[in-house]
């Protein structure tokens, strides 16, 4: 059986270390936006981001890959279903995992403080 796991969850919480523990098929928008190791975010960036991070995960299922994970923060549940859907289409059953920073990391694209609690506030959780 092939696999699609989503990761959620605020910056700095763990997402993209977690990802590479799970699999070498790993997409994130943040890769898009990093260029000779240096992370250069801008919200102008980000739809090309994130469809660079759809196509990319749509190329590893054509691939038949095993295990693809996607890292990204997904706020709301509607932010991740284009990924349902792709697995759907091509046969993979679907996980989502919501990280938590419970390691006291500090998220390395700093990301400030009042975006963070904004996000917080409005991250959805689905649990039936």
């Amino acid at each position: 059986m092939k696999d699609l796991v989503i990761l959620r969850g605020l910056p700095g919480s763990g997402k993209s270390t977690f990802a590479y523990k799970l699999s070498r098929a790993v997409c994130t928008a943040d890769d898009f936006v990093t260029r000779n190791g240096e992370y250069k975010w801008s919200q102008d960036a980000m739809p090309a981001a994130h469809a660079w991070c759809l196509r990319k995960c749509e190329r590893f299922m054509k691939a038949n890959i095993e295990t693809v994970v996607v890292a990204n923060v997904f706020v709301r549940s509607r932010d991740f279903r284009p990924y349902v859907k792709l697995a759907e289409e091509h046969g993979y059953r679907v996980f989502t995992i919501v990280m938590e920073n419970r390691h006291g990391n500090s998220n390395v694209h700093g990301v400030d403080d009042e975006t963070l609690n904004r996000m917080d506030s409005n991250f959805q959780l689905k649990l039936l």
